[in-house]
């Protein structure tokens, strides 16, 4: 033991040891960085299951459709009648629709300052009372009238009304159920879900006047296209990289996918071929679009709320009409309505690379800590040599009986780190006050932004 006491102390002062950190940092890189691209393989990715037994998907029958057809087609002329006209025309045309079902109607005003813009307008909303709940609990049902590209939302709107026309009817709901109409996709349904959970400001966001229970899940429809579609696109992705349950994912991706024979596609990947290569892009458009942490739809506002939430978008030509649509939705609905608690048993932190393949927080968590392993590395070893004086070639000559006197440390002159250092953190505000008070017309971005170059390898257009 003394002499391997002695061994180590002198591997110590070896400055050898110095010769190692460089070399690790580099190799926890490599390995972070292979480990990363095997994630798609099918040895280091799983199956997606249902974990909550009481949604069962896919497990009741839906009824929306038939005569339904014929309410959609009278609501959506109602619809394109009011496209071009103000927010407050299109909610009076709208709340009037709406108090005709018999439902309770609201409206908040709400208006925002960012980056030179002014963005204001008039949410509706209707709740739909349970006849066997209590009020304790709600469901959500959104529609914004302009999608986030700005496109009016022909069908949603127009799909939502006859839903809600169509749930009034039934007699099973145990949760209310709240039809949201907002002016936008991202700054309405931001004020709405924030003015219910309390957590608004007044003098911006007018409070709710009337309120249901505690939210425990949000579909939103952005349905712009006119003809037949082929698939649904599922968005889940929300703010600051935040995701849904992955139960609600799996449960809408059954329903749609196995009991309404329809395509699921995920992160835009509209031809997935459930190979490598697609696995691959579909994982890093997910790690991409979580680490700018934008909101992309309506259901992005509710998750930072716990509230889980998805966007769903028809796309292709295909043979599908709105009453499938609406169908998924109702089969969607029925699974949240059965609910006995939040949904809790599935991941929250997960990488999806294919509708039925993912891959959980435990099998991707190492590859981020290799390569952030490398930081702590190299600053421990700049720590340690910069404590080192410089010691002349001359002196590597010297007899090896000095090797055992101790290291020679010199004083770390640490103002001058330390004001760097402040001096950076101080520095940020810059940018943080121009992306916030800057007109939007005038700030354009670099021209090669850090995204730029993984969106050359994750979108279809650049593809090798």
């Amino acid at each position: 033991m003394p002499r391997l006491l002695s061994s180590a102390l002198a591997l110590r002062r070896d400055p050898r040891i110095l010769k190692i950190p460089p070399y690790l940092s580099l190799l926890c890189i490599l390995v972070g960085a292979v480990w990363l691209f095997l994630l798609p393989l099918n040895e280091y990715s799983r199956r997606t299951y249902i974990s909550e037994n009481a949604l069962l998907p896919g497990q009741v029958h839906t009824y929306f459709g038939g005569s339904d057809q014929n309410v959609l087609r009278a609501y959506k002329q109602e619809v394109n009648s009011l496209v071009g006209k103000s927010n407050v025309e299109i909610n009076d045309k709208l709340e009037s629709i709406v108090r005709g079902l018999g439902l309770k109607t609201a409206r908040q005003n709400f208006t925002y300052h960012a980056a030179g813009r002014t963005f204001e307008g008039e949410n509706l909303y209707a709740i739909l009372q349970a006849p066997r709940g209590d009020a304790t609990e709600a469901i959500v049902l959104v529609a914004a009238w302009e999608n986030v590209k700005h496109e009016v939302n022909k069908n949603g709107v127009p799909l939502v009304l006859t839903l809600a026309r169509y749930f009034k009817r039934w007699s099973l709901w145990s949760k209310d159920i709240i039809i949201l109409l907002s002016p936008d996709s991202i700054a309405a349904p931001q004020a709405w879900v924030d003015a219910y959970h309390d957590a608004h400001d007044n003098s911006r966001v007018a409070s709710l006047p009337i309120k249901s229970g505690a939210l425990q899940g949000a579909i939103a429809i952005d349905y712009v296209q006119e003809n037949r579609f082929k698939s649904v696109h599922i968005v889940y992705d929300g703010v600051n990289g935040q995701l849904p349950n992955l139960d609600l994912i799996n449960s809408v991706v059954n329903i749609a996918g196995g009991q309404m024979g329809m395509g699921v596609a995920l992160q835009e990947m509209w031809n997935h071929n459930d190979k490598y290569p697609d696995r691959l892009r579909t994982m890093l458009r997910g790690m991409l679009k979580q680490g700018l942490g934008l909101a992309s739809g309506p259901h992005s506002s509710f998750i930072p709320y716990h509230v889980d939430a998805v966007t769903l978008q028809p796309f292709g030509e295909g043979w599908q009409d709105e009453m499938a649509m609406g169908r998924v939705v109702e089969g969607t609905f029925r699974s949240l309505n059965n609910l006995l608690e939040h949904l809790h048993q599935s991941f929250f932190f997960y990488l999806l690379m294919h509708r039925e393949r993912f891959v959980s927080i435990g099998t991707y968590l190492p590859s981020a800590m290799l390569v952030a392993a490398n930081f702590t590395i190299m600053a421990i070893f700049l720590w340690m040599k910069s404590g080192q004086p410089e010691i002349p070639a001359a002196s590597t000559t010297e007899s090896s009986d000095k090797d055992d006197a101790p290291t020679p440390t010199t004083e770390r002159d640490l103002f001058l780190p330390l004001a760097v250092v402040a001096l950076s953190g101080s520095l940020s505000a810059i940018p943080l006050y121009i992306f916030n008070h800057v007109p939007e017309s005038v700030s354009h971005p670099l021209p090669f932004p850090p995204p730029f170059f993984f969106f050359l390898f994750t979108n279809p257009p650049f593809r090798l």
